[in-house]
Formats: structure tokens, C-alpha cells, sequence
């Protein structure tokens, strides 16, 4: 099992060129959204790469790349084979890529409790004085975001904000931190009052002892969003592809491999979804950019 914490420098370079459905590497490169430390995805994530090797009989090539937009272009280009997408990256990742010699699919998303979604939170410094989205109103405060593709650490709380009235630039000033974990631990120190990150991840940071939760108050939720979805390349062998997915759908809490690699998803499964589940977080983007 290899694995790369970096990948900016796999970018440079000339793209191979691969005909539809004939492409059957010996070696499988899975892309891991940074969402939070590099050092820490890579290692809830070895249990996965150990299963696929296994179940596929390929060596599997672990990837974090330095940010979102890396890994778009990272998947455009033909660099990686299977992509663990944000919503919203996705979207993006598919908008560019039309028209081009590669294609992607969304095959799998994470599966909590017969659900298939999950939401973005806001948080705010105890000290801050903000204890809801309207209190940010006219405020002047600093926000933070984590990735400017990322849906539930940027898109989803943004669009929250902005349907209570309340907008960048007007109300609140934004700043990027690049992953879900640094919102936190921004708010909780009080470099910004405001961040807005996603869910799971923020009640995970929690019950780890990341961030002090007397230090942060939740001031309010995004809408339900689609999972983040598994998505690999549409050249692939049909065979490679079958087993790929199925490999990812078949996987069962209660069983060694299940309970290895679901864990650090905090996942039940991983059920089938498709590219129109994404349309809402489309709509969301299109909102956002008309305002």
C-alpha cells in the first residue's frame, strides 16, 4: 500500500490519454478530501486501503492532495482513478470535466441511519456574543470557512447565513482556514467569532477532545445535504468498475472489514446514489454566485 500526502507535484506533467473503457492500472490512486489533517485521513483511511487491495487484488495509491482544487484537477487530468468528493467539489469537479476525454460518476455515499445526508453547523466563541444568525447581522465579525469548494465548510453555511438575511461583505467578513478542524479550533480560540463546518465532523472534533465544546456554541444548521460521494472514472474496464463499486456497497457493520473501514466514516454502509442527488447542492452554488 503506497501512500502520498501531497500531490501538487503529480499536477505537472503531461495527462496520458486513456480510451474509454479500456483503462485497467495495476495500481488504483483513491483521493481523500482534505478536510482536515493530511497525516490523520491517511490513517483512518488504511483499513480502506487494505480492504481494496484485497478485495480488487491491485495495490492501492492513497492520496490527500494539498486542497480542494488540487484534487478536481487531480481527477480532470486523469491523475487518480477513485475520488472521495465533497458535494459541492463534485459538482465542480463534473462542470469542468464536461466535453472533456474523461468522465466521472458518482457511485456510493455514506449511510447514517438509513440516510444518505447530513448537515452543516455554525458555531460561534462563547465570548463572542453571537448566539444565532441574526445576531451577525450587521455585525462586522469575521467568519471562517474551511475550503472555498467545500459544501458544508463553506457553500451550505454561507447559504444558511444568507437566507436569514444575512451576507458577506454586509454583515460579515470571510476568511478561509482550508479544512473543517481549523474552523473549529479558529472559533474556539477566538481568531473568528463565527465558522461554519460540517456536522459529523464538528461532533466528532468534540467527543475526541479536539475542541472544547464550553468554548463554542451552535447557532444554527444548514438544510439536509447529499453525502459526500465515492466518484471514480467512467474509462475504466466495466469489469474494474463492477468491482469497484460493489467492493464499496457491500461493505456491513458487524463484519472485520465492515467495522475496519466504516469507523472513522462513522458510517452504517455505503449506499447507491447517483449524479441528480447533487442537483441541490448545483442550486445552492448558483444561489450563492447570483447574490
Amino acid at each position: 500500500m503506497k501512500t502520498i500526502l501531497t500531490f501538487t507535484a503529480m499536477l505537472l506533467g503531461t495527462t496520458a490519454a486513456f480510451a474509454a473503457g479500456d483503462h485497467d492500472p495495476d495500481t488504483l490512486r483513491v483521493a481523500l478530501l482534505p478536510d482536515e489533517n493530511a497525516a490523520t485521513v491517511i490513517q483512518d483511511n488504511k483499513p480502506l486501503a487494505a480492504y481494496l487491495e484485497e478485495t480488487l487484488g491491485k495495490e492501492i495509491e492513497l492520496i490527500v492532495t494539498t486542497d480542494y482544487s488540487s484534487m478536481i484537477e487531480a481527477m480532470r487530468f486523469g491523475r487518480v482513478e477513485v475520488a472521495y468528493f465533497g458535494p459541492a467539489s463534485y459538482t465542480i469537479a463534473k462542470a469542468k470535466m464536461a466535453g472533456g476525454d474523461l468522465d466521472i460518476e458518482p457511485f456510493a455515499a455514506r449511510l447514517k441511519d438509513g440516510s444518505t445526508t447530513y448537515q452543516s453547523v455554525l458555531i460561534a466563541n462563547v465570548e463572542s456574543g453571537i448566539d444565532s444568525i441574526d445576531d451577525i447581522e450587521g455585525s462586522g465579525i469575521d467568519v471562517a470557512f474551511g475550503d472555498q469548494a467545500s459544501t458544508s465548510s463553506h457553500f451550505a453555511p454561507k447559504y444558511a447565513m444568507m437566507l436569514e438575511g444575512v451576507t458577506v461583505g454586509e454583515d460579515y467578513s470571510q476568511n478561509f482556514t482550508g479544512a473543517h478542524d481549523a474552523v473549529a479550533r479558529n472559533v474556539e480560540l477566538g481568531n473568528a467569532s463565527v465558522g461554519g463546518l460540517s456536522r459529523p465532523i464538528f461532533e466528532s472534533l468534540v467527543a475526541k477532545g479536539t475542541v472544547d465544546p464550553a468554548k463554542v456554541v451552535v447557532i444554527g444548521y444548514s438544510d439536509n445535504l447529499p453525502q459526500y460521494p465515492w466518484v471514480l472514472r467512467t474509462d475504466m474496464t466495466e469489469s474494474l468498475e463492477t468491482k469497484i463499486k460493489d467492493a464499496f456497497l457491500s461493505l456491513e457493520r458487524g463484519t472485520e472489514a465492515g467495522d475496519a473501514v466504516l469507523t472513522p466514516f462513522k458510517a452504517d454502509g455505503f449506499a447507491a446514489i447517483t449524479d441528480a442527488d447533487y442537483d441541490i447542492i448545483r442550486d445552492i452554488r448558483k444561489n450563492l454566485q447570483s447574490d
